[in-house]
């Protein structure tokens, strides 16, 4: 069950329950974690691709190596002097940090002075891979260029969701009818939502109609078979199919959410990008519960003509580029605030990799290697994290190196931080042990009562929370749930108002622990059933029904 679930039915705050107003738990520690735990259950992650491989030295220009960054790119380079200088981001940054923006880039400017935008500096990882397909598949799956890392065949996004939300099967429930990610503006399914089950928990939309909304994209045309061969091939069919049939289920509620929703401004640039954005503001408005979306743009393989022949650094290829993504992404947190959900969603970008800190001969640069990347939202710290890439110490082939951040401290803080990932997430979704970075403002910062998925023992990877069997139930209903360690729980059965109908302490045991509650003469209706871990403190709730 999820947390703002249980506030409504249990009622932390006053809420009525069949016709009875409700205030239970208000005194108990339950009552403050769940009230805390309140808003997390809305926020959202916006992931933004920049498809190609984005310059970084153009975007942000290391303004205390400026002799130097000018010499390697005599032809491309953003002017220190001039209506066309770079923007300078942070005077108050000391000298070796301090970095020029893009001069385009005045929405980025804007963003950072409110406090709602992080800079990134030298994010990559292990061996980067300069292939286009590689590289993007790498940074979709969560791996790296070892060999192990680079075999990985299922997206970290989608383990990421499995694992917050096991009980979700890729198409819509009552409590949650919503896909859990929503990939927007690509024909292209994304590696990143795909998990090695067979359902999946996102969808595909593309294709701008004339009102703004982006239609589902259809696996299969045409009416469903009537005769499915019992075959390898028949199973493949099946499965097809069903992605179809969840797409026809999802579209539903996505159309009413989007019926349902709104923009606050009217003045969003006339970009592909902005588009993506706006139709994303639009769901979350409109009351879409989606947890992580993905737009993208593409065009940053700028092998030439990142200036134009005249040299006019603000009408180029790379210009216009960022000019698009600077200003789609203020216009979308324009409107997020005119809404109210500022602070309920933050975005990131990231491309395969950098470009070479040399120009080439055509105007433009090569596959690279490090390159920064850029975090949005109102709940953000704001700032800097790390130092310009040092230009004196480059590869033979004028590569930048220096690395200072993996790419995966920045999505584990974003799902760790933000979502509410619990650490058994984060083993699942192959980020465990990298360092979080300080980017959520600490005001935000999800504490790790409010969890998301998270055993109620910190459980080892193979386990899951607090299970009940069967449910609902007539008698006796079995109650499952993983430990590390020995120790004590107190198992209990509340009713919807949160009044305790018993108890029982047990001893549990490494591994795997189990409790049967007799339910044989509790009226028919709707319960809760409570674990809670006596040495740690930490709980779990489960709504349970009973039939006779």
């Amino acid at each position: 069950m999820k947390r703002r679930q249980f506030l409504k039915i249990a009622g932390i705050t006053p809420f009525v329950v069949n016709g009875h107003p409700m205030r239970a738990f208000a005194n108990s520690k339950m009552a403050r974690i769940l009230a805390a735990c309140e808003d997390v259950e809305d926020r959202v992650l916006v992931l933004i691709q920049l498809k190609g491989g984005n310059d970084g030295l153009n975007t942000i220009v290391p303004i205390a190596q400026y002799d130097a960054y000018a010499k390697l790119r005599p032809v491309i380079k953003i002017p220190d002097k001039g209506p066309e200088r770079f923007i300078r981001l942070d005077t108050t940054l000391p000298s070796a940090d301090q970095v020029g923006l893009h001069p385009v880039m005045t929405g980025f400017k804007a963003l950072y002075d409110r406090g709602w935008l992080n800079v990134v500096q030298a994010v990559g990882y292990e061996n980067i891979n300069q292939s286009h397909f590689k590289g993007t598949d790498l940074w979709l799956s969560g791996g790296d260029g070892t060999l192990e890392g680079s075999k990985i065949r299922s997206g970290w996004m989608g383990r990421a969701l499995a694992a917050m939300y096991p009980d979700i099967k890729g198409v819509p429930t009552p409590d949650m009818p919503y896909p859990l990610g929503i990939q927007i503006g690509d024909p292209y399914p994304s590696l990143g939502f795909h998990t090695e089950t067979e359902h999946q928990n996102y969808i595909n939309l593309y294709g701008q109609d004339p009102q703004g909304f982006y239609s589902l994209v259809q696996t299969v045309g045409g009416a469903p078979l009537l005769n499915v061969p019992d075959s390898e091939y028949g199973d493949e069919l099946r499965y097809i199919m069903g992605v179809e049939a969840s797409l026809d289920q999802y579209s539903k509620y996505i159309t009413q959410a989007f019926q349902n929703g709104s923009n606050s401004i009217a003045t969003y640039p006339d970009f592909g990008l902005a588009n993506q954005l706006k139709t994303v503001a639009r769901l979350i408005k409109g009351g879409c519960k989606t947890k992580i979306y993905l737009c993208s743009m593409g065009g940053f393989d700028t092998h030439g003509t990142q200036i134009p022949p005249e040299g006019v650094v603000v009408h180029g290829r790379h210009a216009t580029l960022l000019r698009i993504l600077s200003d789609s992404v203020k216009a979308f947190y324009d409107d997020l605030d005119g809404l109210g959900l500022a602070d309920k969603v933050v975005s990131c970008t990231f491309s395969e990799f950098g470009r070479t800190a040399k120009e080439n001969g055509s105007a433009g640069t090569d596959h690279g290697t490090l390159a920064p990347m850029f975090v949005f939202g109102k709940a953000l710290s704001g700032g800097i994290h790390g130092t310009n890439v040092n230009l004196s110490n480059l590869t033979s082939d004028n590569q930048l190196q220096g690395q200072q951040f993996d790419y995966r401290q920045v999505f584990t803080t974003l799902l760790q931080d933000w979502l509410g990932a619990s650490d058994y997430v984060l083993e699942q979704t192959m980020f465990q042990g990298y360092a979080k970075l300080p980017i959520i403002s600490s005001t935000y910062v999800v504490p790790p009562d409010c969890y998301i998925s998270v055993g109620v023992f910190d459980a080892q990877p193979d386990a899951r929370p607090v299970r009940l069997f069967p449910n609902p139930a007539h008698y006796r209903v079995q109650v499952s749930f993983a430990s590390e360690s020995s120790g004590e729980a107190l198992v209990s059965l509340h009713s919807l108002g949160g009044s305790l109908l018993s108890a029982h302490r047990m001893r549990i045991e490494p591994g795997l622990n189990f409790h049967h509650l007799d339910v044989s003469e509790a009226p028919a209706g709707f319960y809760f059933v409570r674990v809670e871990n006596l040495r740690t403190g930490q709980a779990e709730v489960v709504k349970l029904q009973v039939t006779h």
